[in-house]
């Protein structure tokens, strides 16, 4: 009989190949017509498996979501140097997230439209992601150690930034023009500072 270190690597892969089948899945049918055994089915595993892991449907999506979410945080955390002053970090961070973000476009898609069907959860998802965000930004700018003063930027402000830059990111997946969204990095910096500036 294994022990629980051989079992955990096979329940960490099947939990993955069950959000990745759950983001093909909504990407090609829609949320509301994808089923619990179409995402298992995709995965290639029992939809025992699939309760194994998730209580429901709704939760496979907002744990599909908040692991992206995650994954675009750390490509953020990678990308700052604190060394440097807070204009060109954000502007590294901008062009780094949009580029994450643009690297899978039907992941997108989902992430930014599909988590709404879940109503009030989903709703409750997505500010925890504009939260971690927004800290985020309020740590680089207020944490930076260079030469440009730190404005002390508000959390308020700061959430305002980031629901400004996925309103954009919204209407490029509307649009069709995801692979373009690294081109939002000049306005979406110049928009970050002009706010941050104002506050000194």
């Amino acid at each position: 009989m294994g022990n629980s270190k051989d079992i955990e690597p096979v329940l960490n892969e099947h939990k993955t190949r069950l959000m990745e089948a759950m983001a093909a899945c909504v990407a090609a049918r829609g949320y509301a017509d994808t089923t619990i055994a179409d995402i298992a089915a995709e995965a290639r595993v029992s939809k025992r498996t699939f309760y194994e892991h998730f209580d429901s449907k709704p939760d496979c999506l907002v744990a599909l979501y908040e692991s992206a979410s995650e994954q675009a945080l750390s490509v953020l955390r990678a990308t700052v140097d604190p060394q440097r002053d807070w204009h060109v970090q954000v502007e590294q961070a901008v062009g780094a997230y949009l580029g994450a973000l643009a690297c899978n476009p039907l992941l997108l898609r989902t992430l930014f439209i599909e988590i709404l069907a879940l109503g009030t959860r989903g709703l409750r998802a997505r500010r925890r992601t504009h939260q971690a965000l927004a800290d985020f930004i309020v740590a680089v700018v207020n944490g930076s150690t260079g030469e440009a003063p730190s404005p002390g930027l508000g959390d308020a402000t700061a959430t305002a930034l980031v629901g400004a830059i996925h309103e954009w990111v919204l209407q490029a997946i509307e649009n069709d023009r995801v692979p373009e969204l690294q081109t939002l990095t000049a306005p979406a910096s110049r928009l970050i500072r002009a706010v941050i500036d104002a506050h000194l």
